[in-house]
């Protein structure tokens, strides 16, 4: 049996349907976890801490309403990443992140068509004004897609838990290159 949640936005690009992430995208995430790509979001973990950071993401959505999104291609298969509209305990603001699970899925632009198709979601629907990507200072991928998004450098923003990141800056009226 699939559970699912239910009244969770679906969200659809040219390539890519945006749903809250279930039990059949866990395996992808915990490979990213173990391996070296995930440095700049926490670093490897094992398949059980993996667990746990996989429920936070889902439990996010019963818990605030909004949350994650598994990207999944439009034509079928498994996810290739998660774009995060959220705020967890801890988080001063809501922000917008990304993870692409596989080094094949990198560079094809699937975070970028996704973040676009979010963003419109939460200040469109969802009537937000503002939003950050805490980023890892070395992430120089993340920092380009942030600009690329219409995001500015913001270092005045509160930090979470005073964490060495980099904070960029989304609003409604940005314009994405």
């Amino acid at each position: 049996m699939t559970v699912s949640l239910i009244n969770t936005p679906v969200l659809k690009t040219p390539r890519l349907v945006l749903r809250a992430p279930d039990l059949r995208d866990f395996d992808a995430y915990a490979a990213f976890f173990a391996a070296p790509r995930s440095e700049f979001v926490g670093g490897r973990i094992d398949r059980a801490r993996a667990w746990r950071l996989f429920g936070h993401h889902v439990g996010h959505w019963a818990l605030r309403g909004f949350g994650s999104f598994a990207m999944q291609p439009k034509d079928g298969g498994d996810a290739l990443g998660l774009l995060m509209a959220w705020q967890p305990e801890g988080y001063p603001e809501r922000e917008i992140g990304w993870v692409i699970f596989s080094d094949a899925a990198e560079g094809k632009g699937y975070a970028r068509e996704a973040a676009r198709a979010v963003l419109a979601h939460v200040f469109g629907t969802l009537g937000w004004t503002t939003a950050v990507s805490y980023i890892a200072p070395g992430n120089a991928r993340s920092i380009v897609l942030a600009e690329r998004l219409g995001a500015v450098h913001d270092p005045e923003a509160v930090r979470p838990d005073d964490d060495p990141v980099v904070i960029y800056r989304h609003s409604p009226t940005a314009r994405a290159a």
